[in-house]
């Protein structure tokens, strides 16, 4: 087995860039250390970090993992600097977790786009792709799409006729994208499925009538979607991904789906169609919601909930049916007060 390089960012892997001077790392968490001439050469765990290395802690539960640490520098939040051992130079800030994000990016930026269209991939010639845009190895640009300045398109991937990709844009490995306009900085993860029927049918007394899916997909700003996620396009109205919004692998949304601003659904959860997210809704792994529900901006749903009415603004749910958390959890102590065993003469145990 090869060995592995120390640290986070195996190079094979990830380009990294440093070393950086310490002063210039405390800049990018938003503070100023004193003696800022040390070179902070990447970024690793507490656990591991040496002392050329920077390292972060927000959960409070491992604040023992300070004590140990050989971490030149570690991100904190204030209340936890005092803890950060001798030897070690504490970056304080109100968010370690964000400011871990920055520097880490610092250390290992997105590679830049390499301009140019991949002699096997087969754009049609009324497709429009900008100069500064890299299109890999067998994609498939069909007519009238557009490809936006800087955007990347990985090996295989399909984008049908029509459809619109913003600037700086990334989308994945075999991924699809029909019917659809995305905005800039959308990233697309490896066998994403965009734009494909939904799941529309009428009953007949000779069996199902497909329903023709007329709508579109449209995707906001900044918005990421996982690995071998599906979103179907709209039936007469469009389905709406809103800005800022997450969405892990493995998640399905329905037809004429409307999620809000920074929306983020987790693994394996589905929405049905037609149902509408406010802005901030959190949607837990393995959670189902039926159509044409109306969530509030907000609301919490807790992991394999289903939801089959309506939630107001801020409601956090769990369980299936779903029910507010508060009510759930009294549920559950009834129903244990209500199973256990009483103690009898029979099976008290004796001294």
């Amino acid at each position: 087995m090869h060995e592995l390089s120390p640290g986070a960012g195996d190079p094979r892997f990830f380009e990294r860039t440093g070393p950086h001077l310490l002063s210039a790392v405390a800049a990018i968490v938003g503070t100023v250390v004193e003696s800022g001439d040390t070179l902070i050469s990447g970024v690793a765990p507490l656990q591991t970090a040496g002392p050329d290395q920077v390292s972060f802690l927000d959960n409070r539960r491992y604040t023992e993992l300070l004590a140990g640490t050989r971490a030149g520098a570690v991100i904190v939040h204030p209340e936890l600097a005092a803890h950060v051992p001798t030897g070690t130079v504490a970056l304080p800030t109100p968010t370690p977790y964000a400011a871990w994000a920055r520097v880490a990016a610092a250390f290992f930026p997105s590679p830049p786009t390499a301009p140019g269209i991949h002699p096997s991939a087969v754009v049609d010639p009324s497709a429009t792709v900008d100069p500064t845009a890299e299109i890999g190895p067998q994609v498939v640009i069909g007519a009238r799409a557009s490809v936006g300045a800087r955007s990347r398109i990985r090996p295989g991937a399909f984008i049908a006729e029509g459809v619109i990709i913003g600037a700086d844009c990334r989308v994945g490995a075999s991924a699809s994208v029909s019917h659809a306009v995305l905005g800039d900085r959308v990233n697309l993860l490896p066998g994403v499925r965009i734009g494909q029927e939904g799941f529309g049918f009428a009953q007949t007394d000779r069996g199902f009538l497909s329903v023709p899916q007329l709508g579109r997909v449209l995707i906001e700003d900044d918005v990421e979607i996982g690995a071998n996620a599906t979103i179907d396009r709209g039936s007469t109205q469009d389905t709406v991904i809103g800005a800022g919004s997450r969405i892990d692998n493995l998640v399905m949304i329905g037809h004429n789906v409307r999620l809000g601003r920074c929306c983020i659904i987790v693994a394996q959860a589905g929405i049905s169609g037609s149902t509408t997210l406010g802005d901030f809704v959190v949607v837990a792994a393995q959670a189902g919601l039926t159509g044409h529900l109306t969530v509030g901006s907000k609301a919490r749903i807790g992991a394999q909930a289903g939801v089959m009415s309506d939630l107001a603004e801020g409601t956090d749910v769990v369980g299936s049916p779903a029910e507010p958390v508060r009510d759930f959890f009294r549920g559950v102590a009834t129903l244990r007060k209500l199973t256990r065993r009483p103690k009898t003469a029979g099976n008290q145990s004796s001294d």
